[in-house]
């Protein structure tokens, strides 16, 4: 372990779930995990972005439209027609605690599989127009993945996710995180930034053979 309460060496994804550049690096990340994960240990935690006076309907961010076109373009990400009623209706309330409570909650229940954790939630929202704050949501993906629906719920409504939410939002600042997606390798109380959207697999492979040396 080391001062960010992480294993000695790690992969830590730190995203949000209202993100849409996270939404498209989401793939790339799955790939990049699923040729590493036997070698380093990846985690995924919430940075925060929608929190505070931040926490709004959508509707009062008016770049965003622009900005998921640009992201499509760039990273082949499909914003799918239910999220895009969402965009058009402007009231979906994009709050960042909720959405870090749930991948919180999904994360303390299969620790494993956290990146795994972060992309439903992002499909949930971005794929199938759902609200990342409706418990319902974060039940529908337990049960859809394998996971006990009515334990979730109850460490949901408990606020055991909450709390983790703002502890990962500190963990996120520690680790001198201010934008999303942002990929670090930490190795002991020592943090490697490696470059997320628009890089290649080799290239993250490539870098990551090199840290772990």
């Amino acid at each position: 372990m080391n001062a960010f309460n992480l294993p000695p060496k790690s992969v830590v994804y730190v995203m949000d779930a209202y993100c849409g550049w996270c939404w498209g690096f989401s793939e790339r990340l799955g790939e990049f995990e699923a040729a590493n994960r036997h070698r380093v240990p990846f985690t995924a935690i919430s940075g925060g972005l929608f929190v505070g006076e931040r926490a709004k309907p959508i509707a009062a961010y008016p770049h965003i439209p622009e900005a998921n076109a640009h992201i499509a373009r760039l990273t082949g990400a499909v914003f799918g027609d239910a999220y895009n009623g969402l965009l058009k209706d402007g009231h979906l309330v994009m709050d960042s605690v909720d959405a870090g409570a749930g991948l919180a909650v999904l994360r303390a229940h299969a620790p494993t599989r956290a990146v795994h954790w972060a992309h439903e939630l992002q499909a949930a929202c971005y794929d199938r127009g759902l609200s990342l704050s409706d418990p319902a949501t974060i039940a529908g993906i337990a049960a859809a993945n394998g996971l006990d629906e009515a334990a979730v719920l109850r460490d949901l409504k408990s606020g055991a996710g909450q709390a983790q939410a703002q502890a990962d939002f500190t963990l996120a600042r520690q680790l001198g995180v201010t934008s999303y997606p942002t990929l670090l390798f930490v190795d002991g109380d020592s943090v490697h930034p490696l470059r997320a959207t628009g890089t290649s697999l080799s290239m993250l492979n490539d870098k990551l053979d090199a840290l772990l040396v």
